[in-house]
């Protein structure tokens, strides 16, 4: 019996069409979060990868260290506290340094104070006294406890900007240290100022020596960071060992000043779903691990959990021996100082908080050749290229670590 024609073009069409809405079906259920994802960057999720950067070379140290001064070594102290968290001891640090130097005083080894009425701690609590000292030999004499003959009556409270000039220290502080014998510092911060410097000035190198080579973790701080690195890198098998870092705070996005003005093109924070959005749409699969600044879950984060389920907060990678000592204190500045370092160690660093931690976060980066910092953003279109969002600081390499490092 002949076969009609029309019967066999009826039924190539008739298969065609299942065909694609098999396809279509498909790419749906395994993609529902945002039909705008490409299908370019879809094809890398689906191999598990995403996109990942290999990391950069680590830089070598372009500073030359002071030379010692002790044949005018002064008689009088410089005193001062770390408060707010690690992002900004890395700036005191360094301004401390460079007065004490110009000073040609001796600097006293610092308390930790936190954001809480008498929440002290010892500096060895964090980090390495043996380091701090030994970085500073011949820089600046240092005295590891406050002498006796230093006390509050006779020590002149001074404020201190952030990036203190030499110009600062001649005019407002070296005429009181004349006056007193001895100084407490008081830095302020009047701006997040860690851009390169243009023209490289004498206190350069102090800066870049105090700021990348005088702190380091005490030996049990280290060790919670590395487990916790270690632990992450374990659960994130399928994207071979690596795992992005966000610094996102539930307390600090429900601020008024964090959430903005919608009118505004840009913004200086971003929330959990925001997160979850940038990152889906710049290419990382729902596989991808994520380690958050926020201490304990909360039910805002329940958004970005549902795109990517390996989110993990300290509370639940911290060793459960530690966690009484290093999450369930009073004191938040454990906490803080884990992140910084978190931060720092994660393949991937995503700041969801514009800000002095950002900033410090990513001149240790630089200094390690992490340079994948990836700033959020809303956006549009059906695509977008990783590389729109690498940090400023690395794309124009105008980080102040860029003038530390070669």
């Amino acid at each position: 019996m002949a076969v009609d024609p029309r019967q066999i073009v009826a039924g190539v069409l008739t298969v065609t069409m299942f065909v694609m809405l098999g396809n279509m079906i498909t790419r749906d259920h395994f993609y529902p979060v945002d039909s705008d994802i490409s299908i370019h960057s879809t094809s890398k999720q689906s191999l598990g990868n995403g996109p990942w950067m290999k990391g950069g070379e680590s830089l070598k140290t372009c500073w030359t260290k002071p030379v010692p001064q002790e044949a005018d070594q002064s008689e009088g102290f410089v005193t001062f506290s770390l408060t707010n968290g690690p992002e900004y001891h890395v700036s005191q640090i360094a301004d401390a340094v460079i007065v004490a130097r110009y000073l040609r005083a001796t600097l006293v080894i610092p308390d930790i104070r936190g954001s809480k009425p008498g929440d002290k701690r010892n500096f060895e609590d964090i980090y390495d006294v043996e380091h701090f000292v030994r970085s500073l030999d011949g820089v600046v004499k240092v005295a590891t406890t406050q002498p006796a003959e230093v006390s509050a009556r006779n020590l002149a409270v001074v404020k201190v900007p952030n990036r203190v000039s030499e110009e600062y220290i001649a005019e407002n502080i070296e005429p009181v240290f004349t006056s007193k014998g001895n100084i407490r510092l008081a830095t302020y911060f009047p701006s997040v100022n860690m851009k390169k410097t243009k023209e490289k000035s004498n206190i350069d190198s102090i800066a870049c020596m105090s700021m990348f080579g005088t702190l380091e973790l005490q030996p049990e701080v280290n060790e919670v960071v590395e487990s916790m690195v270690e632990r992450l890198r374990t659960l994130s098998a399928k994207s071979k060992g690596q795992f992005i870092a966000v610094d996102l705070r539930v307390d600090i996005l429900e601020k008024k000043s964090c959430q903005g003005d919608s009118s505004l093109k840009s913004k200086s924070c971003y929330g959990p779903e925001e997160i979850g959005m940038f990152l889906r749409k710049i290419g990382f699969n729902k596989d991808t691990t994520l380690y958050l600044t926020q201490s304990r879950w909360d039910s805002s984060l329940d958004a970005l959990k549902d795109l990517f389920p390996k989110t993990y907060t300290k509370e639940s990678i911290m060793p459960i021996d530690k966690k009484a000592k290093f999450l369930d204190s009073e004191s938040s500045e454990l906490e803080k100082v884990i992140d910084f370092y978190m931060c720092s160690e994660s393949d991937v660093f995503v700041p969801a908080i514009s800000g002095l931690f950002y900033a410090n976060v990513a001149g240790k980066r630089i200094a390690s050749g992490k340079t994948q910092i990836l700033v959020p953003a809303d956006i549009p279109g059906s695509s977008a290229a990783l590389t729109d969002y690498i940090s400023h600081y690395v794309s124009k390499k105008n980080h102040f670590a860029y003038s530390c490092f070669c």
